[in-house]
């Protein structure tokens, strides 16, 4: 009896515990995509989000402004919700990584401007993806169809291959980009060749 009266209020702590973390990171990661698309919260919006992608490698600035706009407003509210919870927490887990990449050279720590933050927001929504939306969720209202036991990790598989291409572009873009100010910044009085000229 005991045993049966601690399962049924663990369940409903973790059913809560999975409610708080979904609201608290999703409306988190809601917020943030809803600065890049439509400038709320102090944000720069698609224009100004364009810009900065741009200068950060994510080419083009545009396309990638809108798509990590959708993947954190979009990830961020259907956590929130708990409704298609795999895909979701594996949508914003990906953005969140790709964002990691662009602070890792600053080390670890927010206060350096490090990956610390979206690192976090990233393994919290990975998490929230393999252990589903609990009990207090539209997942759940609905009988799950959208939150199957195969869906995390094809997600998450899915999601990850995305991430991956999206930061091996970005590698090559900033890696351009440094070789190009390279070139630029050379000497202009360098010594020509003789047998050129």
């Amino acid at each position: 009896m005991s045993s049966t009266v601690s399962s049924t209020v663990g369940g409903g702590r973790s059913d809560l515990a999975r409610l708080v973390l979904r609201l608290g990171v999703g409306g988190t990661l809601a917020a943030h995509g809803a600065q890049k698309l439509f400038g709320a919260f102090g944000g720069g919006g698609l224009q100004g989000t364009e810009g900065a992608m741009h200068a950060m490698g994510f080419r083009p600035g545009r396309r990638s402004a809108l798509l990590a706009g959708l993947g954190e407003t979009g990830g961020g509210a259907l956590l929130a919700l708990g409704l298609a919870t795999p895909a979701a927490g594996a949508t914003a887990a990906a953005t969140m990584a790709a964002a990691a990449t662009v602070h890792a050279p600053n080390g670890f720590w927010a206060t350096s401007n490090g990956l610390e933050y979206p690192a976090v927001l990233a393994l919290v929504s990975s998490a929230l993806a393999v252990a589903g939306p609990g009990r207090y969720s539209v997942d759940h209202a609905i009988g799950h169809v959208l939150d199957k036991p195969w869906m995390p990790a094809a997600a998450l598989l899915a999601a990850g291959a995305g991430a991956a291409w999206t930061i091996r572009q970005r590698q090559a873009a900033v890696a351009a980009d440094a070789g190009a100010q390279g070139s630029a910044d050379a000497p202009a009085d360098a010594p020509q060749d003789p047998v050129a000229s």
